[in-house]
C-alpha cells in the first residue's frame, strides 16, 4: 500500500538520516516506515494495529520517536513549508478565537486548602 506518491517521497527523502557509520543493523527502508507513520496518523489506529506491510510496529514507532528527537521532522516541515510558501500555495492569514474553556476545580492537580485539620476525621475510639 502506497501512502505517498513518488513525487511526495522525492521531497522528503533527502532529509532522512543515513545509518552509514553507525553501529548495529542498517535502517529499514525509510519510505515504508514513513508511510507507516503517516498511515497511523491518518487512520488514528494504535501503533500495535499498524498493518505488517509497513514493518514491525515497534520499528515504525521507534523511528518516529527518533526523528522527532533528532530534528528530522522539523527539517522536513521547514523544507516543505518553504517550498509551498515560495510557490504561493500557503495562505498565512490567521484567525484568533477568544473562547474560554473552564475546568472544574477537581480537574486540576493542585491541592485545595479547606481550612480543616489534616488528621483523620474518625473518632478516637474507632481509630484504635
Amino acid at each position: 500500500m502506497r501512502v505517498l506518491s513518488d513525487a511526495e517521497w522525492e521531497l522528503i527523502e533527502p532529509f532522512m538520516p543515513s545509518s552509514e557509520g553507525k553501529r548495529g543493523r542498517r535502517f529499514r527502508d525509510h519510505r515504508a516506515v514513513v508511510e507507516g507513520i503517516i498511515y497511523r496518523y491518518r487512520t488514528g489506529i494504535a501503533w500495535r494495529d499498524l498493518p505488517g506491510e509497513f514493518g514491525p510496529w515497534q520499528t515504525v514507532w521507534k523511528r518516529h520517536r527518533r526523528f522527532a528527537g533528532d530534528g528530522t521532522w522539523d527539517a522536513v516541515l521547514t523544507a516543505l513549508l518553504s517550498r509551498a510558501d515560495a510557490a504561493g500555495v500557503i495562505d498565512w492569514d490567521v484567525a484568533v478565537d477568544s473562547t474560554v474553556n473552564r475546568a472544574h476545580q477537581h480537574a486540576t492537580n493542585t491541592t485545595r486548602d479547606t481550612g480543616g485539620s489534616v488528621e483523620s476525621q474518625e473518632s478516637a475510639h474507632r481509630a484504635a
